[in-house]
């Protein structure tokens, strides 16, 4: 089966762990639904997944912990038994110190004459193994006999279905905590998990799917929710049809600067991007080694090479916002341009080296969108990659306290906070193919043109993320192995105009 987050029809709020426990609470305690009657529901729901993605499976091993989520894991194996199927179940822990209604569903197994084994490895007959380790409640790393049966079952060659949440992955940051299931499949009850979205949680994951457990709608409006989920087929609507009568001084004029000597693909696919994504005038500013050759197979674009600052003020004089930092370096004429560019009052989305020049002599501004991917974070924030990738949603957090307007967080599952933004939104398309240069010198020149059209920066940074991802999810038809950027040029205008004949229709 295929590995990648499966969207369709899931809901677009997202929690932390403690908020979905307290809507677990309020069904209990408030809206009287016994917690037995919500475990049972848990497995079933989870078990008739297990059927529709893998109907012919015969031989399945259920792996349980002692909590909640080992409870759900034992309606799974009895629901299974009596469907015909051959079930092994191996229960990490001691099964006679389970308690409350985890207890009670065991008890319900072994009246049906079940098993439990300790974990002492797999078998390597099953066919598919269920994930009923750990729950959502996990604060510390994962070791000794727990790690170990972890590491075994991403070995196994069998596909995996998690319960809830992978074993091992932090339901609010997305991290891994020292090891995790590697599943191709997982249910979330009651509220999706913002962890599950980025960082580790898109490969731990694999397809998402959702249920509430039918639990009352008014039980969600007790929490505000942690953060959202967007795509493009939710956001294209924001994009609206050409009046007939729009020349393209009303479509906004981007100045792209960047491409220092030997630099001038980023800047050429940051602009060409920009002219995709419907800005009326694209100018590239760049070094004039080669600003003579930049446009040559897309003549649209207005090439001028710019020697100092006061070449660049010229043109800076035309365009309503700036686009700095593909290509643009960290020499002299990279911070002459830098400078220029920051005194200009103008609106800007600074990526690349501008991010490296930003991060050299920090400043705030509520102006300017800020595209890091991990290493830039971590160069801003005074830190390393992999403190940015433990927790993302606390590094774009840190990014816009200390640097103002909205950040985008590039990754699988980049994240957009900021002015504007009441909660922060986490992009749940895009795929592995994107992952090559020059990925986010386009997304530099289509969210910069969604600006420039007259969007806030806030809805042009979110706008520009979705379709960005979208475009990639519709190139990677043809295989996401040897993508290139630029295959995902074509595939931003009829994403736009669909979106336009949606508004229409």
């Amino acid at each position: 089966m295929r590995v990648m987050p499966f969207t369709e029809n899931l809901p677009y709020a997202l929690y932390r762990a403690e908020q979905v426990r307290e809507f677990d609470r309020i069904a209990i305690q408030e809206f009287g639904i016994p917690g037995a009657e919500l475990m049972e529901r848990a497995g079933s729901r989870s078990f008739q997944l297990l059927q529709t993605l893998w109907p012919r499976v015969r031989r399945i091993t259920v792996v349980c912990g002692a909590g909640n989520n080992g409870g759900d894991g034992y309606v799974v194996a009895r629901l299974a038994h009596q469907a015909g199927i051959q079930v092994e179940l191996l229960s990490l822990g001691d099964p006679a110190r389970l308690e409350g209604d985890a207890l009670g569903m065991a008890e319900a197994w072994w009246e049906l004459g079940g098993e439990v084994r300790p974990f002492d490895g797999l078998s390597r007959e099953t066919e598919l193994i269920v994930d009923g380790i750990l729950g959502t409640g996990l604060q510390r790393e994962v070791t000794g006999r727990w790690a170990e049966a972890i590491e075994a079952i991403n070995r196994h060659p069998a596909s995996v279905l998690a319960i809830d949440i992978p074993s091992g992955l932090n339901s609010d940051s997305g991290r891994v905590m020292g090891c995790a299931i590697r599943a191709d499949a997982t249910l979330s009850f009651i509220g999706l998990k913002q962890g599950m979205f980025t960082g580790a949680g898109v490969d731990c994951c694999g397809e998402i799917h959702f249920d509430a457990l039918e639990l009352p709608a008014r039980i969600y409006a007790r929490q505000i929710l942690a953060a959202r989920r967007i795509d493009w087929r939710k956001l294209a609507r924001q994009i609206s049809p050409r009046r007939r009568a729009s020349h393209k001084g009303d479509l906004g004029h981007l100045l792209v600067v960047g491409g220092n000597r030997g630099f001038s693909g980023a800047v050429r696919l940051a602009a060409e991007a920009a002219a995709r994504s419907g800005a009326g005038l694209v100018s590239v500013a760049t070094h004039p080694a080669h600003a003579a050759c930049l446009n040559l197979t897309r003549p649209e674009l207005m090439c001028r090479g710019v020697e100092n600052a006061d070449d660049l003020r010229v043109l800076i004089e035309r365009a309503n916002v700036i686009a700095l930092g593909p290509g643009l370096g960290q020499d002299a004429w990279a911070e002459a341009m830098y400078r220029a560019a920051l005194d200009s009052g103008l609106p800007l989305v600074l990526d690349a080296d501008a991010l490296n020049l930003l991060a050299q002599s920090p400043a705030k501004s509520q102006r300017w969108i800020l595209t890091p991917h991990p290493g830039e974070a971590a160069r801003l924030l005074g830190t390393h990659s992999k403190a940015i990738q433990a927790d993302r949603f606390a590094a774009l957090q840190a990014l816009q306290d200390r640097f103002g307007g909205v950040v985008v967080l590039k990754g699988a599952g980049s994240l957009i906070g900021g002015a504007g933004i009441q909660t922060p939104a986490v992009c749940s398309e895009g795929n592995p193919g994107m992952a090559s240069g020059g990925s986010g010198d386009l997304l530099t020149g289509i969210i910069a043109a969604l600006l420039a059209q007259g969007h806030a920066l806030s809805d042009a940074a979110q706008l520009g993320v979705a379709l960005h991802a979208a475009a990639g999810d519709q190139a990677a038809r043809h295989g996401e192995i040897g993508m290139l950027a630029s295959d995902m040029l074509g595939e931003l205008r009829p994403l736009l105009n669909e979106g336009c004949a949606d508004v229409e229709s």
